[in-house]
């Protein structure tokens, strides 16, 4: 495999395994990295954040000891980090592995992280901390919902895809609207993710939705088991607020409203397990117009070693 690298295109080679939430990216990850000489790159959002293992599914201890993650715990969970920064440091973390003919297997659920790496980004203007520190402030005086009615006169078609909740990604759509005068939906239209930067293999894991459904119930049993609810009350003690992009991801926030008395324990276990199943079902959605993913089930684990050697010879 190591000459093959050598034999590299311009264009760096990578693995990369996409799929939905709970479906066994990781372990698949580790078996072909160890298979081919390959270390794995993170591409999920919320594994990028220290401190915040039990709710993001991050690679064990033992899993990061047998084959080395990249971009995992790089950063606390009140920093700005979104997919171009992402797509910043992923880039040269493949770019380095390939010079030394290790293979990047690139591994998450995150879409639009692994679209960035792909192809990069439209052209936005770079933070504004002034201005975005005044939008945080105003939705945590006036609540998320008056930013979103905001952006949606400035950028519907935005507008129309981010979460009601999902506070940053409605202030950075709003910030790059008041530093340009343009909806970020026309300049990413403009963009079109038109120059690929990678020469990949992308594999989409699947299986049958109702087995997906219990494995998933099935993991939050185990972050519960596991003590979610103490590392959300133990990031709480040290000031990261309820309101931050990090705790508002899927198990923080409903941990959250569990000890912050808006849920009973019941309500907040069984919202967790609809919200991650609705979640998967938005990735198999964000995943499924990709025409270059290969679909398969994460257990034919031989015919996916074979797709690996024909891409990699």
């Amino acid at each position: 495999m190591r000459g093959r690298m050598r034999a590299k295109a311009s264009k760096p080679k990578a693995i990369i395994i996409c799929g939905p939430t709970g479906i066994g990216k990781t372990a698949l990850a580790i078996d072909l990295a160890q298979a081919f000489q390959g270390e794995i790159v993170g591409a999920d959002s919320m594994q990028v954040y220290r401190l915040m293992d039990i709710g993001t599914a991050k690679p064990t201890p033992d899993e990061r000891a047998t084959v080395v993650h990249h971009m995992v715990d790089i950063v606390d969970p009140d920093a700005d980090f979104d997919a171009e920064t992402y797509a910043q440091s992923a880039l040269e973390i493949i770019a380095s592995l390939t010079d030394r003919q290790i293979l990047p297997v690139v591994a998450g659920g995150t879409g639009l992280y692994i679209k960035a790496l792909e192809y990069g980004l439209f052209d936005a203007p770079p933070m504004d901390t002034a201005l975005r520190d005044r939008l945080h402030t105003e939705a945590r005086k006036s609540g998320p919902e008056a930013l979103l009615q905001r952006l949606k006169q400035a950028d519907s078609i935005t507008a129309a895809k981010v979460h009601p909740n999902d506070t940053y990604r409605i202030v950075r759509a709003l910030e790059v609207f008041e530093l340009t005068g343009l909806p970020m939906s026309a300049m990413q239209h403009t963009h079109q993710f038109r120059q690929k930067r990678l020469d990949t293999l992308k594999l989409g894991l699947k299986m049958e939705r109702q087995a997906l459904y219990d494995r998933i119930d099935r993991r939050v049993d185990r972050m519960i088991a596991d003590g979610l609810l103490d590392e959300v009350r133990g990031l709480l003690a040290a000031g990261y607020r309820a309101g931050l992009k990090s705790m508002q991801s899927i198990g923080y926030r409903h941990m959250t409203d569990y000890l912050e008395g808006r849920l009973n324990w019941a309500r907040a276990v069984e919202t967790l397990k609809r919200d991650t199943r609705r979640y998967a079902k938005r990735q198999f959605t964000w995943f499924r117009a990709d025409n270059a993913i290969i679909w398969i089930d994460p257990h034919f684990t031989s015919a996916i070693k074979d797709a690996v050697r024909k891409f990699l010879s």
